[in-house]
């Protein structure tokens, strides 16, 4: 930092730091880049998981063709371990809504350092919750907290409360199910999903859709062929975390 200023706390001390509120994304994303676990290289380039060099993802979504395969690559901002995972179940089911700020930097941070992966992007999206989720609609919350935070507008987010995908109905969880169930939950929530405003918007756009969290990738699988099939060109995800593969 410069003279005279102190250093920012570090991610997870976010809360005691003296940018808290006065912190750019770049700083935030700087700063917590000292703690998290950052993607392996090499790495899927559909969907960041680590791979041994030389070696194949293992995530059945990467084998099939383009056609088949909803989203054309999913990036992460880091691994789901340690502080991060901590501090995405803390807004997540607790409610912890300052988080939101926080992660809302962390992704406009990553937007700004990878302009090849923004490149084309004509919307970013969060994946919708339910209006009625409790504690809070977390992904909307970072969404919003993103807006504010991308102080020159430079991405084409939405502003808070017009957000372009929302979910009136609530959909079964797929937290803690086999794989069966998780897409057969994964497709009812694509189903669910609700493009505001002219659809016409859609159509030949490349969509990138966010997310906090990326496991199987069932459910952005899904969203995104629902994006597609109602004209979208391309779907890419982002992601705050990804889960490291154990299958």
């Amino acid at each position: 930092m410069t003279a005279g200023l102190p250093d920012p706390a570090g991610f997870p001390d976010c809360p005691v730091c003296a940018y808290v509120l006065t912190g750019t994304a770049r700083l935030c994303s700087d700063c917590a880049g000292r703690t998290l676990q950052p993607v392996a290289d090499p790495h899927c380039p559909v969907c960041s998981q680590a791979l041994a060099p030389g070696g194949q993802c293992g995530n059945w979504l990467c084998a099939l063709p383009q056609e088949r395969r909803g989203f054309s690559r999913v990036d992460a901002v880091a691994v789901y371990s340690g502080a991060l995972r901590d501090k995405i179940h803390k807004l997540k089911y607790e409610g912890k809504s300052g988080w939101a700020m926080i992660f809302g930097r962390l992704l406009v941070g990553w937007m700004e350092s990878h302009p090849e992966q923004m490149r084309g992007v004509d919307h970013v999206v969060g994946n919708a919750t339910h209006i009625g989720r409790q504690p809070l609609q977390h992904i909307e919350a970072i969404m919003d907290a993103a807006y504010t935070e991308d102080v020159t507008h430079a991405f084409p987010l939405s502003a808070p409360g017009a957000h372009r995908l929302v979910k009136t109905t609530e959909t079964p969880r797929s937290a803690n199910k086999d794989l069966d169930d998780k897409r057969t939950a994964a497709a009812a929530h694509a189903a669910a999903l609700t493009w505001t405003g002219d659809t016409n918007d859609i159509k030949g756009a490349t969509i990138l859709l966010v997310d906090d969290v990326f496991t199987s990738g069932s459910q952005l699988q899904h969203v995104a062929l629902r994006l597609r099939a109602s004209g979208a060109t391309d779907v890419r995800g982002l992601v705050l975390a990804r889960v490291p593969w154990s299958g």
